[in-house]
């Protein structure tokens, strides 16, 4: 026996009417956003991972994040979340997550644990040493044969991400101009 496409949607049509005229009426539950939140600090932030700026409502108790969310009332994405930002709450909440500054020396097999301080000292001499040993002052243009004086370093590059705002990426493209980094990209041109 071969049903036609129409009999087929009608038929299909006629049974979901039936669940949703013989379905109970809806009773709050301990899933209703009200009482998720009851009692909790409420903070609107903006998610970190891409350049599209979704907002999201965070809650916390004590300091630690218990829900995240999507903010109904933002103009980007008006409370729906991506996948990655759908997973902000892991991230926070995450006994994976490093705490400490790791390094592992070259060529070692093991990491140890270091201090913050040791950390950008390390991170403040190797830049320092990378932009000495590849600073040009000036270039030869092959077309012309004349000397232009450029001020910059061909060895650092710098990348700036979804989670800085203006101000801070302001200042990122500041302080790498003056280091002389002419390779200078945001996530949110790629």
């Amino acid at each position: 026996m071969a049903i036609s496409r129409r009999k087929f949607l009608q038929g299909g049509a006629l049974a979901a009417a039936g669940v949703a005229l013989a379905g109970k009426p809806a009773e709050a539950n301990a899933d209703a956003p009200d009482l998720r939140t009851k009692g909790l600090q409420k903070t609107t932030t903006i998610c970190p991972f891409c350049s599209v700026g979704c907002g999201l409502i965070v809650h916390t108790k004590g300091g630690k994040v218990v829900n995240t969310e999507g903010d109904p009332d933002h103009p980007i994405n008006r409370g729906s979340l991506c996948p990655k930002g759908s997973a902000l709450f892991q991230i926070a909440n995450n006994e994976r997550r490093l705490q400490k500054v790791m390094y592992r020396a070259p060529g070692s097999d093991r990491f140890e644990e270091k201090s913050w301080d040791w950390a950008l000292d390390r991170i403040a001499t190797l830049m320092k040493d990378t932009r000495d040993r590849t600073f040009k002052k000036t270039e030869v243009n092959p077309k012309d044969n004349k000397t232009y004086v450029v001020n910059r370093t061909e060895g650092m590059a710098l990348f700036g991400g979804a989670g800085l705002d203006n101000e801070e990426c302001y200042l990122w493209t500041k302080f790498a101009r003056s280091m002389g980094v002419a390779q200078l990209e945001h996530q949110a041109r790629l």
